[in-house]
């Protein structure tokens, strides 16, 4: 398969196929305005396991399951997974895995990793190193408090800038052949850190990576706004959503109603309390699969941007007081090859 480099943007001349995609979640996102969209909400926070980050994992198995049954397709017609989680090590992805049949990638992008996979995917694909992958990505609300903020019997207070950590998972079969809808381009984001230190307000510190992103996307690639159907972002939720908007405009690139976030999309803030909006590398990779490939496919869109964007930040690193770099990778999904 053809690929072209675009600037930063690598174009695919026939498109890669997405296959087949499934989402699982919880309660929450259950009782969100998507949540019958899903495949499978188990209300149970442990889903069954001995621990949060056992049900992660869980997560992770099911949302795969259900993938490869809705493509008619077995573990072993795939070449690989692409697979990545918040848990230290990826262990969310991995331990899913262990025992399975298939060569597999930990990724690590934060709340971007789905993108990443999208974007390593198609090159391995187009490059005809791999026929089949499969590409998802995990989070889980209780295993991350416990992993970067607080206890949860602690109770503590969330600040209005926060973001609800999903629990969920979302998993995608790309293909070099299949009905679509299709990945046409894609772009590997840089790692922007403009010096923001609260980790409380993600949106705001991983607003900048979705302006250079997108900005290089749309100079690349010769487009504005208004060429696409719609463009999500995730996770900025309300806060980084504002940046983005306001900034892309002052820049030229009008980011009129067809633009919205992941974060946004997920819950109802008002009637859920979710303060900014959601957040988690399981939030942006549900939505995409139970919510926006279904709409393509539903032709609901012709031509949309993925853009989920990172916070590569750490417990470590929150108690040396260092800022918050982040990253922003893209696609480019497609009704028509």
């Amino acid at each position: 398969m053809e690929m072209k480099k675009l600037g930063r943007v690598t174009a695919f001349s026939r498109g890669i196929s997405l296959l087949s995609c499934a989402a699982v979640g919880g309660k929450q996102e259950g009782e969100g305005p998507l949540g019958h969209h899903f495949d499978e909400i188990d209300t149970d926070s442990f889903l069954g396991c001995d621990s949060w980050e056992q049900a992660e994992s869980e997560l992770q198995r099911r949302a795969l399951q259900h993938a490869l049954r809705k493509g008619g397709m077995t573990m072993e017609d795939l070449d690989t997974v692409l697979t990545g989680d918040l848990l230290n090590q990826c262990i969310g992805g991995s331990f899913a895995l262990r025992n399975e049949p298939l060569a597999v990638a930990g990724l690590y992008s934060a709340c971007a990793t789905m993108g990443e996979g999208l974007v390593l995917s198609s090159l391995l694909i187009a490059g005809g190193a791999m026929k089949r992958a499969a590409v998802m990505a995990s989070s889980h609300f209780c295993a991350a408090e416990r992993q970067y903020r607080m206890p949860l019997p602690y109770g503590s207070q969330r600040s209005p800038t926060a973001q609800w950590t999903a629990t969920a998972a979302g998993c995608c079969l790309l293909g070099r052949e299949g009905d679509g809808p299709y990945l046409t381009h894609a772009i590997l984001g840089r790692i922007v850190d403009m010096g923001i230190t609260d980790p409380t307000n993600m949106g705001a510190a991983m607003a900048p990576a979705a302006i250079d992103t997108l900005t290089a996307l749309f100079q690349d690639t010769h487009t504005k706004p208004q060429d696409y159907d719609l463009i999500v972002t995730g996770d900025l939720g309300a806060v980084g959503h504002g940046i983005v908007a306001d900034l892309m405009g002052r820049d030229g690139f009008l980011m009129d109603e067809r633009y919205t976030d992941c974060g946004l999309l997920l819950y109802d803030r008002k009637k859920q309390d979710m303060h900014a909006g959601g957040s988690g590398a399981g939030c942006s990779a549900s939505v995409l699969c139970a919510y926006l490939l279904e709409g393509i496919k539903g032709r609901r869109w012709k031509k949309i941007i993925f853009a989920p964007t990172g916070a590569l930040l750490s417990p470590t690193t929150t108690f040396q007081k260092e800022s918050i770099p982040a990253v922003c990778h893209a696609v480019v999904l497609s009704a028509e090859r």
